[in-house]
């Protein structure tokens, strides 16, 4: 009898490890179509007319989920957060200044363009692809930093960067829907460099 018992558990082991096998077969393609990327590639300040202003290129993947929710009308919310921060030796760094850009991509079926709005300043634009849309929101270029008055005795300063899907700007059940799921949590790493004096 415990020869029957140990063939049924092997057959059913067998059976557990090869539906398994299927399983992960069918998901690997999805996990991997469902990775998205944010990344900060570059930027820099400088200084003109007693003004800091900042130059980015920010690199946007949409992934699966993203990219499905634009193509059903549901617009995207990107935050850029930018910060300096006085860097002391002995003691936590503290913040200086904290800057929040907003821009939103929508997708318009009837016209078949991708619209970017800066939602700080209302300006638009308009774009045959997405990837010229996405192109277009990581271009930063002479965006107002800080009143450089506001940084005294010229002590060592860092500027960081981070860009972010905002899932709160959702609609109420895609909102609930990526508080769950971790593949609509998008953002990049922190990007820094000392401010130049």
């Amino acid at each position: 009898m415990s020869k029957i018992m140990l063939c049924r558990f092997d057959n059913l082991f067998a059976r557990a490890l090869a539906a398994l096998t299927v399983l992960v077969a069918c998901l690997l393609p999805a996990i991997a179509c469902a990775k998205g990327d944010f990344s900060v590639r570059s930027a820099l300040a400088y200084e003109r007319d007693g003004v800091y202003y900042i130059d980015a290129n920010i690199y946007y993947e949409l992934n699966e989920a993203a990219l499905e929710a634009l193509q059903s009308g549901v617009a995207l919310t990107f935050e850029v957060q930018i910060e300096v921060r006085r860097v002391r030796r002995w003691r936590p760094d503290s913040s200086v200044a904290n800057l929040l850009q907003l821009y939103e991509l929508q997708y318009h079926a009837l016209s078949e363009r991708y619209i970017v709005r800066n939602l700080n300043s209302g300006e638009q634009d308009n774009f045959l692809t997405l990837s010229a849309a996405l192109q277009s929101l990581g271009d930063i270029d002479g965006l107002p930093l800080l009143d450089a008055a506001l940084l005294r005795d010229r002590p060592s300063y860092e500027v960081r960067i981070k860009a972010v899907l905002d899932i709160r700007s959702f609609p109420g059940p895609l909102r609930l829907l990526s508080a769950f799921f971790g593949d609509w949590r998008l953002a990049s790493k922190w990007y820094k460099w000392r401010l130049p004096p």
